[in-house]
């Protein structure tokens, strides 16, 4: 049996932050399988759907990758915010956001094993054909971002998200929201976890 890589303890800086103030942390290239979408995720089905196709690809192509020698656990779901007009992300207009839903893949999953896994996926769940088009691997490399823990739930986040921006200011650090997004990293399962524990890693490249 091949070992079992777990991304969130040989990336710790990254996954696991130790406390709750906020830090700054180097974010090297990775890759990711994410779809592209737009409004709130609690009230478009989109969002939804968005979820319902990622997951059973993702599972797919690491059992693929462990048939071919290489096992891991599948990392945590991440997600990209942005708004056309910042103000509206800033001020809450959900209906307006947009997001990538996505989550990381190891360095030698390639695009072929991706393909592979898409092409499985809809022969048990054709229902999701028209959704698997939307999938797509991507790469980012958000280099130097400010970083922090958030525990409660989604709702509170904007005094956590605050404290990053004026971690930011005091660096001499600015960004504009669309080139270097509002990236979100949900260690808990809502449907779960007590909404007062769910713990969020929020993170904000910045240059």
């Amino acid at each position: 049996m091949p070992a079992k890589i777990d991304f969130k303890m040989t990336m710790k800086e990254l996954y696991q932050p130790s406390s709750n103030e906020v830090v700054m942390v180097d974010v090297p290239k990775m890759q990711y399988l994410l779809i592209d979408g737009k409004g709130s995720p609690g009230d478009y089905k989109e969002y939804q759907d968005a979820l319902a196709t990622l997951f059973p690809v993702v599972f797919k192509t690491k059992f693929i990758s462990k048939s071919q020698g290489k096992d891991y656990v599948v990392p945590p779901l991440e997600g990209l915010w942005w708004a056309d007009n910042m103000d509206d992300f800033n001020n809450g207009y959900r209906d307006k956001w947009k997001w990538k839903i996505m989550i990381m893949q190891p360095e030698w999953i390639t695009k072929k094993r991706v393909e592979e896994a898409i092409k499985i996926t809809g022969e048990k769940k054709p229902q999701l054909k028209e959704h698997l088009k939307k999938l797509h691997l991507e790469e980012f490399e958000e280099g130097r971002s400010a970083q922090i823990m958030h525990v409660g739930p989604y709702s509170e986040e904007g005094l956590t998200v605050t404290k990053v921006h004026e971690f930011i200011k005091k660096q001499g650090g600015f960004f504009d929201g669309h080139e270097l997004k509002h990236h979100e990293i949900y260690l808990s399962d809502p449907r779960k976890a007590n909404p007062a524990k769910m713990k969020t890693i929020i993170r904000q490249p910045y240059n």
